[in-house]
């Protein structure tokens, strides 16, 4: 990963802990994909997305997690919860970083299957 990756990284899961969230892993990885962060939030077991972009040129951030991306993040999931004896209620956020300003904007349920 990236120098630039890492500190976007390390910027969300800063932000998701003050905001009372669990960091539970970092980049998990299996054969479907990578899982930037999974953290609890209460009951819920939240999988997030990281992006960076320094320009909304060609969309920005929310772009760049195209259907494609989406469908490996949900096969990674599944891998991830079949691990779970009693998988808990899940979901998927993204976390969109302006490389400027470090700015962040955080979406909740920023998909869904």
């Amino acid at each position: 990963m990236s120098a630039r990756g890492e500190a976007a990284e390390n910027l969300a899961a800063a932000y998701l802990q003050r905001a009372g969230l669990k960091l539970v892993e970092r980049n998990y990885r299996c054969r479907f994909g990578e899982i930037d962060l999974i953290a609890r939030d209460g009951a819920t077991l939240v999988f997030v997305e990281v992006r960076m972009r320094s320009s909304e040129r060609f969309g920005g951030a929310a772009a760049s997690i195209t259907r494609a991306k989406q469908q490996k993040l949900l096969r990674t999931a599944r891998h991830y919860l079949a691990g779970i004896a009693r998988p808990p209620q899940c979901r998927f956020d993204a976390m969109l970083i302006n490389g400027n300003t470090n700015a962040i904007e955080w979406l909740k349920n920023a998909f869904t299957e």
